[in-house]
């Protein structure tokens, strides 16, 4: 089992920046991909950014990039989100998810296993 634990969010200005931060427990040596979700009131979860294992290769959704980078501490099991440039349809909880897989799915909810329980995230116009 792998146990993630969203911090950083909180209450943020239009073109303002966060960093969210997912520390991982437990079994994280068979993790391969990380990835941030979101989910705005009213709305599905949507796929933000992901990782691989060895950081060199990184993925975002459209309306993120150029804005948001994505990045991991293996040594110290944290995956960390670098939001920018934000605006109010960044608004939502935000969650950490983790995989085993090595897919080319990175995008999809189902292929990850282990979630934290979310850090909301408010950008106010």
């Amino acid at each position: 089992q792998v146990q993630l634990v969203e911090s950083g969010g909180g209450l943020v200005q239009a073109g303002g920046s966060l960093r969210l931060s997912c520390a991982a427990s437990g079994r994280t040596a068979s993790t391969n991909t990380m990835a941030w979700f979101r989910q705005a009131p009213g709305k599905e979860r949507e796929f933000v950014a992901a990782i691989r294992r060895s950081g060199g290769s990184t993925y975002y959704v459209d309306s993120v990039k150029g804005r948001f980078t994505i990045s991991r501490d293996n040594a110290r099991n944290t995956v960390f989100l670098q939001m920018n440039s934000l605006t109010p349809e960044d608004t939502a909880v935000y969650y950490c998810a983790a995989s085993n897989y090595l897919t080319t799915a990175y995008y999809a909810s189902t292929n990850y296993m282990y979630w934290g329980q979310g850090t909301q995230v408010t950008v106010s116009s």
